[in-house]
């Protein structure tokens, strides 16, 4: 099992571990900051260092409860000592736009009442090792989309959530991450903001994301402390995805 040390701290940067599972380059660690990619958040970027030599760290997956972070080569052994350290520019950027989204999820919900049908935070164009995704494209940091249970979408209406989601973020409202046992977490009324409950029935523990006097629910992601630290987010886009599903877009200033 690995300790899911970004659960509780997100801005941690650096971290020690030990390899308890090899499969070339591909290595499980006892503990780890860096994200693993689920729930519509990229994985992380970071670096290895262990036996003197340090490891490119292109991807994080949970699996089971295990995490397996892929690595640019082999070389690393079941029981080596690691030190990681996270690519803190990009994890930043993905931190600031998982909490605009959940400003977002949050203002509709109080101000609609319409439901979340999915959501995504765009891939970074690049990163200290320059790598892109597998089918080449270039999207930005910084950016996201989010739909909604909604029968109508327009630029008014856009133009109005903007502004509404831009003063929850000028409210500087603290962002709190609590883990509670799961019959707990279900008095908590409208948990799960999405159309689907998409958590698993097995989870005993469950990760709950505030956004003091606005949002409350289940989320495993990082986010920032402050909404404050979101800066201007603007909605870039509007779209329909089908009689009831509409999108919005944005992105952060």
């Amino acid at each position: 099992m690995t300790e899911l040390l970004f659960h509780t701290d997100a801005y941690l940067r650096e971290f020690d571990a030990k390899v308890v599972a090899v499969d070339g380059e591909r290595v499980v660690l006892n503990r780890t900051a860096l994200y693993a990619r689920s729930g519509g958040q990229p994985s992380d970027f970071g670096i290895l260092t262990g036996n003197g030599v340090s490891f490119r760290v292109l991807d994080s997956k949970k699996q089971g409860e295990d995490v397996w972070h892929q690595l640019d080569s082999a070389g690393l052994e079941i029981g080596d000592a690691v030190h990681g350290a996270v690519d803190w520019e990009r994890r930043y950027k993905l931190m600031r736009t998982h909490t605009a989204l959940h400003i977002l999820c949050g203002v509709i919900f109080r101000d609609y009442g319409a439901s979340v049908t999915g959501g995504d935070i765009a891939e970074p164009s690049r990163y200290p090792f320059e790598l892109r995704q597998r089918d080449g494209s270039a999207q930005e940091p910084l950016a996201a989309r989010m739909d909604f249970e909604f029968d109508r979408m327009s630029a008014e209406f856009a133009r109005e959530v903007e502004e509404r989601i831009n003063t929850e973020v000028a409210a500087a409202r603290d962002v709190r991450v609590k883990i509670l046992p799961r019959a707990e977490a279900f008095e908590i009324p409208d948990l799960i903001r999405t159309k689907i409950n998409l958590l698993p029935p097995g989870i005993e523990q469950v990760r709950v994301v505030e956004i003091v006097g606005l949002d409350l629910q289940a989320d495993g992601g990082t986010h920032v402390a402050n909404t404050r630290e979101v800066g201007t987010i603007r909605v870039v886009g509007h779209e329909s995805k089908g009689k009831i599903n509409k999108r919005l877009r944005i992105a952060i200033g």
